[in-house]
């Protein structure tokens, strides 16, 4: 792997959204400390790689980044860019773990990383490990892998998930040990403080409160939607009957939600959606009603999993 690809995911993506003071969730992530493992899961673009930026930019505590691509879905691969991010914390660790790597055979996944459990036991401070974009891995390997690291990691180890979909690991247990710090969609859309700053001092618009809290109605608070429609604003004469027309079928929200989101989705997953839209609220029976399949719950519960288009309604996730 070249060097130059090697730092590039070993350190925080240029900014992709808007840099605004979000000192209510800087100070919810500084609990962060007082967790064994913190997820940040929202849709793509809610600003959770930005906000992590920021943070760490801000935090005393060493910090490892690792920025994840759909090529590393495969264990052997991922654990050695994971040994790649602990090494930014403390260069000592993970040489035995590098060495059961090169050995020429493929070492057991637990193997490896009980050598970097003890070097992490061996450092005394506190230290952050940060996996972005951690939706792209899909390997059964890679997730029991992290189960096992945060099952058995020293505590001064903290590690920091982020992405667009709820990782698959033993998150309740997590939970019911209070050992779980999690960030969502609706922690990080924009208030109505944020907008007036993303606005004015960010995009230098000046508008009035009218149309600020309608722009504000029309994108709920979502971050690359205000970016998107801010700029386009800027270019507009009538402000004001732009923000009274935006809507989400706007061109600009259109290519990026197939850009960013749709592109990537199986076809079967398109079909559903496409389907299935023509209904305001979903449930399995109606979903098998107009797919003519079987598997409608397990599809709206796999969708509202992966932050993709679909909100539950009760506790019993009957509705969406």
């Amino acid at each position: 792997m070249p060097e130059s690809i090697l730092t590039t995911k070993l350190q925080p993506s240029p900014l992709r959204e808007p840099a605004v003071h979000r000192p209510r969730l800087t100070a919810k992530l500084a609990r962060a400390a007082a967790h064994r493992l913190t997820v940040i899961a929202a849709p793509a673009g809610f600003g959770k790689s930005t906000l992590l930026g920021a943070w760490l930019a801000t935090e005393a505590a060493r910090a490892g980044w690792l920025a994840l691509d759909p090529h590393d879905d495969a264990a052997p691969r991922f654990l050695r860019y994971l040994v790649a991010a602990l090494q930014q914390i403390d260069s000592t660790i993970g040489s035995q773990a590098l060495a059961l790597l090169d050995s020429g055979h493929i070492p057991a996944t637990e193997t490896v990383l009980a050598t970097l459990i003890n070097d992490l036991a061996a450092t005394a401070r506190p230290a952050f490990l940060v996996l972005d974009d951690y939706h792209v891995i899909e390997s059964p390997a890679i997730h029991a892998a992290l189960d096992f690291l945060l099952a058995h990691a020293p505590p001064q180890l903290h590690l920091v998930i982020a992405g667009r979909a709820t990782p698959p690991l033993a998150l309740a247990r997590l939970r019911s040990q209070a050992q779980l710090l999690e960030i969502h969609a609706a922690d990080l859309r924009f208030t109505a403080t944020e907008i007036d700053e993303f606005l004015g001092a960010v995009m230098h618009l000046d508008l009035p409160p009218a149309d600020r809290i309608a722009l504000e109605m029309r994108t709920e608070g979502w971050v690359a939607g205000l970016q998107l429609a801010a700029l386009s604003l800027q270019g507009e004469d009538d402000k004001h009957a732009f923000i009274a027309a935006f809507r989400g079928a706007d061109r600009h929200i259109a290519d990026y939600l197939f850009e960013e989101v749709l592109r990537h989705l199986s076809p079967a997953r398109q079909r559903f959606l496409l389907c299935t839209s023509v209904a305001d609220q979903l449930c399995a029976g109606l979903c098998d009603a107009i797919n003519g399949g079987s598997d409608g719950q397990a599809t709206l519960e796999n969708l509202d999993r992966a932050n993709l288009f679909v909100v539950p309604l009760d506790h019993d996730r009957r509705w969406y």
